[in-house]
C-alpha cells in the first residue's frame, strides 16, 4: 500500500477494506472480510465502510473501485446470523439504517465510483454495486447478480428495491426482486443493471478505465426506466404484479412480495430520500414477522445439509438398475449433474422410455443446444448390466418388493469393485429386512429420491445398523454434487418423508370414501398453506404407488386402508394414466365443481393436518432424525410442508403443543383410535420458545 493511501485512512484500522491506490489515480477499495472465507456485510463491515467514505470525500481520488478481495466471489449479503440476533434485540431498524446510510454516503461521492463484480453477488452485494454510477462484471459463468431477499421473508432493504426500479425498469427491477432470481453478467448487461463485460483477469482494469472514462446509458434503457416509474405506469403494473405474485405465493402467508410492490407504488416517483425511509419502514416490519423468521431459520437449515455433504464421494460412475420412471429419472438428473450413468432393466423397451424422457429433461435444462449431446452422451443403454463392474455406486430403483430386491442384490453384489457403494430407493421397506445375506453392509445404504427427481431438493440417506459412518458421508457428498440435501434417516418403515406423509394421505382418502368432495379436500390443505391438496398428490405420485406405501406403512402404524388405496384399476392410476382419482389433462387434474353452498366440515384441516404433526412427534421421539431441526428440514423440502410455518415441530411450538394435543384428543373422541396421540408428546423440545 503507498504511503499517501495509508496515511489517507490513518487510525482507522480497517480490518475487512483494504485500498490499493492504482498509478491512473483510481483508487481501489477492496472487501476482503477478516476470518471468513466468504464476503458478507456484518455490521463492522459497515462501520468500517463508512469511515473509509468519509476520509474518500474529504481527499477525492479520480475515481473510486469497489471490488472483492477474495477469489471466492464479490459479496453474498449480509451476515444472516446477525441479523437475527438484531431481530432478538429489536435493533433492525438501526441495522437497516446503517447500511442504507453508508451506501447512500457512496452514492453522493463526488467522483465516479464502479462496483467490480466477480462471482457471486447477491443482496447486500448488488445494492452496493447499485449505489455505485457503474457497474463492470466479470463475463465467466459463475458470475450471478441478485436480490433474493424475498425468500426470506422480506425485500432488498439497503436501497436496492429504491434504486434498482429506477436503473432498469419497474418490470425487469420487480421481476428480479419478486423472484429472487439470480442473473448471469450477460443478463444483467442486457437489462442495464451491468455496464461492461471483462474478462475475469481484466476486471480491475476494466472498471477503472470504464470509471475514468465514463459512459452513457441507451436512450432506450433511459426511457424505459422513466416511463415504467411514472404514476400512470405504477398505478397500472402494481395491480397485475399482484396477481402474478397471488398465483404462487398467497398474501397471508408471504407479505412480502406484496409490501414490496406497494412500497414500490407508493413511494417510486419521490426523491431517493422518500424512497429509502419507505423501504426501511417496510422491511423492518416484514423482518419482525413470523414468516421471515421462519424463513431465515430454513436457510440455516439448507446451510446445515449442504456442510453433510463435505468432501469428495469418490463417486465419477453410477449405474441405476430399475428404467421405470423413478429410477430413469435417477439415472438422467445424475447424468445431467456431470456423473457418467449406466441404466439396466430386464427389457430394452423400459430403458427406450427412460432414454425419451432423459432427452426432454437435456432439452429443458441445458439451454445451450451445442452442449446437449455431451450431456446425452453420459447417459448409457446397459440392457445386460456390464457396467456393475465399473460402477462407484449402484442403485436399486425395481418394484416394492423384498423378496425381488433381495434376489437382485445377490446377483449384483459379486460383482461390484471393492469400494463401491449398493444403495436403494426403497420408499418405505425396512433396511433390516433388506440387508439379509448383503455380504458388505458397510457399504450398503438407502438413497430415497422423491418424485419428480428433478425438481424436489431432497435426497434420504437411509441408516441401518451395519452401515460405515464414510457410506453415509460419501453419499452425502454424492447429494450435495447432484444440488440435493441430504437427511441421514433411521431405516425404520417409511423412514421420515413417507411416514410423516403418509396419516395425512391416508385420512384425505378416508374423507373422500365418506363423501367430502376431493376439492374441498385439497382447498383446505392449500389453505392451511400446503403447495397441493392430498387427494391431488395422491394422484401426481400414483395410487399404485399411495397402495405400495399403504402395504408397508398401515401394519406398522395401525392404521386401516380405505378402497381408494387398498384396489388400484388398471389405467386409472392417477396422472400417469390421465385418470385416477380427478380425470387429467395436460398434466393438470380436472376437479369437479363444489356443490352450490357447500361447506366443508370445521374440523376438516385439522382432520389432515393433525395426523401429519402427530407422526413427526413421533419421529422425534423415536429418533428416526437425530433433532427437530433436521425432521422439519426434511419434511418442508420432502413434502413441501407450508415453508412460511417452519416446518412441523416449529409449527407445534409456534401454535402451542398443549392446545394441539387438545385438539388431537377432540379428534381421537370423534372419529376414533387411528387419532390417538402417538408418543412423544412430552418432550420438551415442543415447548421451546420458537426463534
Amino acid at each position: 500500500m503507498a504511503a499517501t493511501t495509508m496515511d489517507r485512512f490513518a487510525g482507522l484500522g480497517l480490518r475487512h477494506w483494504r485500498p490499493q491506490q492504482r498509478d491512473d489515480g483510481v483508487l481501489v477499495l477492496y472487501f476482503d472480510r477478516a476470518d471468513a472465507a466468504v464476503n458478507a456485510f456484518s455490521q463492522d463491515a459497515l462501520i468500517e465502510l463508512g469511515g473509509a467514505l468519509e476520509r474518500i470525500a474529504l481527499e477525492l481520488p479520480k475515481a473510486l473501485v469497489i471490488a472483492s478481495g477474495k477469489a471466492s466471489g464479490f459479496i453474498a449479503g449480509a451476515d444472516l446470523k446477525e441479523f437475527q440476533e438484531f431481530d432478538r434485540k429489536g435493533t433492525v431498524n438501526d441495522a437497516i439504517a446503517r447500511g442504507q446510510r453508508t451506501f447512500q454516503r457512496l452514492a453522493e461521492l463526488r467522483c465516479p465510483t464502479v462496483a467490480a463484480i466477480h462471482g457471486f453477488c447477491m443482496g447486500g452485494g448488488t445494492e452496493i454495486s447499485l449505489a455505485c454510477r457503474y457497474r463492470v462484471a466479470s463475463s465467466d459463468a459463475s458470475t450471478r447478480i441478485g436480490l433474493p431477499e424475498v425468500q426470506l421473508g422480506i425485500f432488498p432493504g439497503w436501497g436496492g428495491s429504491a434504486r434498482l426500479p429506477q436503473l432498469v425498469g419497474a418490470p425487469a427491477a420487480m421481476d428480479m426482486m419478486l423472484t429472487g432470481r439470480a442473473l448471469s453478467a450477460k443478463a444483467a448487461r442486457g437489462i442495464g443493471l451491468v455496464d461492461k463485460l471483462a474478462e475475469p483477469a481484466a476486471l480491475i482494469d476494466t472498471a477503472a478505465a470504464l470509471a475514468l472514462k465514463g459512459t452513457k446509458r441507451p436512450l432506450k434503457q433511459r426511457m424505459l426506466a422513466w416511463s415504467t416509474n411514472t404514476f400512470a405506469a405504477r398505478k397500472l403494473l402494481a395491480p397485475q404484479m399482484a396477481k402474478q405474485v397471488a398465483r404462487k405465493a398467497p398474501k397471508a402467508f408471504y407479505p412480502a412480495p406484496y409490501a414490496l410492490i406497494s412500497t414500490w407504488q407508493r413511494s417510486a416517483g419521490k426523491g431517493i430520500g422518500a424512497r429509502l425511509a419507505a423501504e426501511r419502514k417496510a422491511v423492518v416490519k416484514l423482518a419482525g414477522s413470523s414468516t421471515a423468521r421462519n424463513l431465515i431459520r430454513i436457510f440455516f437449515l439448507t446451510e446445515r445439509m449442504k456442510a453433510l455433504g463435505k468432501g469428495d464421494a469418490g463417486i465419477r460412475h453410477v449405474h441405476v438398475i430399475g428404467a421405470g420412471v423413478m429410477g430413469g429419472d435417477i439415472a438422467a438428473f445424475a447424468a445431467y449433474k456431470g456423473f457418467e450413468v449406466t441404466l439396466q432393466d430386464r427389457e430394452q423397451r423400459f430403458i427406450d422410455a427412460a432414454m425419451t424422457r432423459a432427452q426432454a429433461l437435456f432439452e429443458k435444462k441445458v439451454k445451450d443446444a451445442g452442449k446437449r449431446p455431451a450431456v446425452a452422451a453420459r447417459l448409457k443403454s446397459d440392457l445386460d448390466g456390464a457396467g456393475v463392474a465399473d460402477a462407484d455406486l449402484v442403485i436399486e430403483a425395481i418394484i416394492e418388493n423384498p423378496d425381488a430386491k433381495r434376489d437382485l442384490y445377490n446377483a449384483v453384489e459379486p460383482r461390484l469393485k471393492a469400494g463401491a457403494l449398493l444403495t436403494t430407493n426403497t420408499s418405505s421397506i425396512p433396511l433390516a429386512e433388506l440387508r439379509e445375506h448383503i455380504a458388505r453392509p458397510a457399504q450398503f445404504a438407502g438413497l430415497h429420491y422423491f418424485n419428480p427427481v428433478a425438481q424436489m431438493p431432497l435426497v434420504e440417506i437411509i441408516r441401518h445398523d451395519g452401515m460405515a459412518a464414510d457410506t453415509e458421508r460419501r453419499l452425502a457428498a454424492f447429494c450435495k454434487a447432484l444440488g440435493k440435501f441430504p437427511v441421514p434417516v433411521a431405516g425404520t418403515p417409511g423412514f421420515l418423508v413417507n411416514r410423516v406423509l403418509f396419516p395425512y394421505m391416508l385420512e384425505a382418502a378416508t374423507a373422500y370414501a365418506e363423501g367430502i368432495p376431493g376439492a374441498a379436500i385439497d382447498k383446505a390443505a392449500v389453505k392451511f398453506g400446503m403447495p397441493m391438496g392430498p387427494i391431488e398428490l395422491i394422484d401426481t405420485v400414483g395410487l399404485d404407488v399411495a397402495a405400495g406405501v399403504s402395504k408397508e406403512l398401515a401394519p406398522f402404524l395401525g392404521l386401516e386402508v380405505p378402497a381408494a388405496l387398498a384396489t388400484v384399476e388398471a389405467g386409472k392410476r392417477g396422472k400417469k394414466d390421465g385418470q385416477g382419482i380427478y380425470a387429467w389433462e395436460k398434466g393438470k387434474p380436472k376437479k369437479p365443481e363444489l356443490p352450490s353452498g357447500y361447506v366443508a366440515p370445521e374440523d376438516l384441516e385439522d382432520r389432515l393436518i393433525l395426523p401429519l404433526l402427530n407422526e413427526a412427534v413421533a419421529c422425534l421421539h423415536a429418533g428416526v432424525v437425530s433433532d427437530a431441526d433436521l425432521l422439519d428440514a426434511g419434511v418442508i423440502f420432502g413434502t413441501g410442508f407450508a415453508p412460511f410455518r417452519g416446518g412441523p415441530i416449529q409449527h407445534i411450538r409456534a401454535t402451542g403443543a398443549d392446545a394441539l394435543l387438545a385438539r388431537l384428543q377432540a379428534l381421537q373422541a370423534k372419529y376414533g383410535e387411528r387419532f390417538a396421540p402417538r408418543p412423544g408428546w412430552d418432550q420438551p423440545i415442543l415447548r421451546t420458545p420458537t426463534v
